[in-house]
């Protein structure tokens, strides 16, 4: 019988209109650190995530692209984005139906970003 497949991380790729902007911001208003770059793509991580920034040129798509982010202790991270000012319009740190505890972030081009804690 052979191995099965196991699966290890999984890494979002953000649309970005200017892949040096996008950078900019996930390293000074999210506290990410840079982990490469190039004119057409770029890694970010924090912690034990990572996230790639692909450049796109249509401002459509990162408006309706998201992803979610599993963290800990979550109370200070939102608290540390609300000083910030990326926290979306219409989110706050609230508790789900599903068993979560959450908000979403918006980057400069759109792409939302739900931070959740499960509870």
């Amino acid at each position: 019988m052979s191995a099965q497949a196991v699966f290890r991380a999984a890494i979002p790729k953000q649309a970005a209109l200017d892949i040096a902007r996008a950078v900019s911001f996930y390293v000074q208003r999210l506290g990410f650190t840079e982990l490469f770059q190039a004119d057409d793509y770029a890694g970010v991580r924090r912690g034990a995530v990572e996230i790639h920034l692909w450049l796109c040129d249509d401002k459509n798509i990162p408006e309706k692209t998201a992803c979610r982010v599993e963290v800990e202790n979550i109370e200070p991270l939102y608290a540390e984005y609300q000083g910030a000012g990326v926290i979306h319009p219409h989110s706050s740190l609230q508790v789900t139906p599903w068993g979560t505890q959450e908000f979403t972030i918006l980057d400069l081009d759109g792409n939302g970003i739900t931070f959740f804690e499960s509870l």
